[in-house]
């Protein structure tokens, strides 16, 4: 278990304001999830091959797909990034960038809203 990652108090605090709110059946603790899928995420791995310690990894999937829909991970980016300091530069570090020819699919069935009015990269 030394590879278990939760976010700490503060990190969830400033980001819960953007989560929807619950309908139905009480979620379960939203620290465990999300830090869950950000350590798929992070470590490139599939859902099924995440940590026990973060529940079942259809939990953690569902969530993903259901607040990338929504647009909740586009808000929480968008947010954390304007409260900082305009960057000089932009780098993207090509080599974390995997994607297979069907994924250019999600951008046509709305798996990506576009939240952001700033000028797109050309």
């Amino acid at each position: 278990m030394s590879d278990f990652f939760l976010l700490s108090e503060r990190q969830m605090a400033r980001i819960e304001p953007y989560f929807p709110l619950a309908h139905g059946v009480a979620r379960v603790d939203e620290r465990r999830v999300i830090s869950g899928i950000v350590y798929v995420i992070k470590h490139g791995l599939q859902w099924k091959d995440a940590l026990q310690a973060y529940g079942p990894p259809k939990t953690l999937y569902n969530r993903f797909i259901r607040w990338s829909r929504l647009g909740v991970f586009d808000r929480i980016f968008a947010a954390l990034a304007a409260e900082g300091p305009k960057p000089e530069r932009i780098m993207i570090d090509a080599t974390h960038l995997k994607a297979h020819r069907s994924a250019a699919s999600l951008l046509k069935k709305g798996m990506f809203p576009v939240v952001s009015g700033e000028p797109k990269a050309d």
